[in-house]
């Protein structure tokens, strides 16, 4: 079992309230959001894994999809207790993905959030260590193909928040529809990240920063906070630093961010930066 690692992420997420929403409040809450911008859940089959995806009711076919993938949610209680259901209670990328500036955009949560993680017999591995595992990354390539066919769309720009721009990443790697990466605040080398944190390694999860040679086909943008404990710049740049600079990623560190400021409120901004 991961011990403390939640040392930093616990305080992030449990700082502004004692209460801990219910998993059925977080869903409300995301319900909430979603269906103010008329758009609806979905919960994809993937298998094993059943994974809830949010998109727009009204459907405008494009060849472009941007897929925006959530972190790791509310993984934890305390700092030595992980959490019975990791549905998320401020969904980062969930807002991110509503504050897509143009073009079609969708969201997809990462497993056993959303959906009744104790209903549904989720594991509480993917979740923990196994977060990135093999299995977690086919069900989640296999939902955005269903994604895919409801918006008839042909390339991918996959957006990926914390723990979901390595999931981005690891689909990148294995996919030849993903003509963009981009990370927010992304855990890009999920070993060099345990140790920075001196927590026990996510056994069982693939890493990005070692499929460099099939990301180095893909255009790709992060961004990260100079004022990130969680994921601190060094690592997203030592990760750029592992391509040779031909294919080397852009990198953008942005003042007085933080893991979840301010990333929603400039998002347009932002995104317009990758867009010239």
């Amino acid at each position: 079992m991961l011990r403390r690692i939640s040392l930093l992420l616990v305080v992030s997420i449990l700082s502004a309230c004692a209460v801990i929403p219910t998993p059925i409040e977080r869903r409300t809450h995301a319900d909430t959001l979603t269906a103010a911008r008329g758009w609806r859940a979905e919960v994809i089959p993937t298998g094993p894994l059943d994974l809830l995806a949010y998109a727009p009711q009204n459907i405008r076919q494009a060849l472009l999809l941007t897929v925006y993938i959530e972190g790791d949610g509310f993984s934890w209680v305390s700092s030595s207790t992980p959490s019975d259901d990791p549905t998320p209670r401020e969904p980062l990328a969930l807002q991110l993905a509503l504050a897509h500036p143009t073009g079609n955009a969708a969201y997809l949560g990462r497993p056993c959030q959303y959906v009744g993680a104790e209903r549904t017999g989720c594991s509480q591995r993917y979740w923990m260590e196994a977060r990135f595992a093999p299995e977690v990354i086919a069900a989640s390539s296999q939902a955005i193909d269903t994604l895919k066919a409801r918006f008839g769309a042909s390339r991918l720009v996959l957006v990926g928040y914390s723990g979901g721009g390595a999931v981005a990443a690891l689909l990148a790697a294995r996919r030849d529809d993903v003509e963009m990466l981009i990370s927010v605040a992304g855990n890009l080398d999920h070993r060099a990240w345990t140790k920075h944190h001196h927590v026990e390694p996510l056994n069982g999860s693939l890493n990005p920063a070692e499929e460099t040679e099939r990301l180095g086909r893909v255009q790709q943008f992060h961004f990260v906070g100079d004022e990130d404990r969680v994921i601190p710049p060094s690592l997203v740049t030592s990760f750029a630093e592992r391509f040779p600079s031909s294919q080397r990623p852009a990198v953008k560190v942005m003042p007085g961010f933080n893991h979840q400021c301010c990333w929603v409120e400039e998002w347009r901004s932002i995104w317009q930066t990758i867009a010239r």
